[in-house]
């Protein structure tokens, strides 16, 4: 029995990826942007951003470790009520922050 050479068919409802990578690369070079993503900001991160202190400079000064920080920061845990009063016034007064950390 001969094989015959047959296109695959595609369905009515078929993506055509080479159309759409084409086209992506084209809107890349006119510099035109399909997706613009805006993340927000914990507020742990803007109280350490705003005084001005990395990650493990602003754990030293509130006396807890890196990991711990980077928990609170990415929402996987809560400080406790001391380190709360502490973010609460890195929040409000960076400036004072920067003062102990020098």
């Amino acid at each position: 029995m001969p094989k015959t050479a047959s296109k695959p068919v595609k369905p009515s409802n078929a993506i055509d990826i080479g159309a759409e990578l084409l086209a992506s690369v084209q809107e890349m070079k006119v510099g035109a942007r399909a997706r613009v993503h805006h993340p927000e900001i914990q507020e742990f991160v803007r109280a350490r951003l705003s005084s001005g202190l990395s990650q493990s400079d602003f754990a030293a000064l509130l006396g807890v470790s890196v990991r711990t920080l980077q928990d609170w920061e990415q929402g996987r845990r809560k400080p406790s009520g001391a380190a709360m009063t502490l973010y609460k016034i890195a929040e409000r007064r960076p400036e004072v922050l920067r003062e102990l950390a020098a």
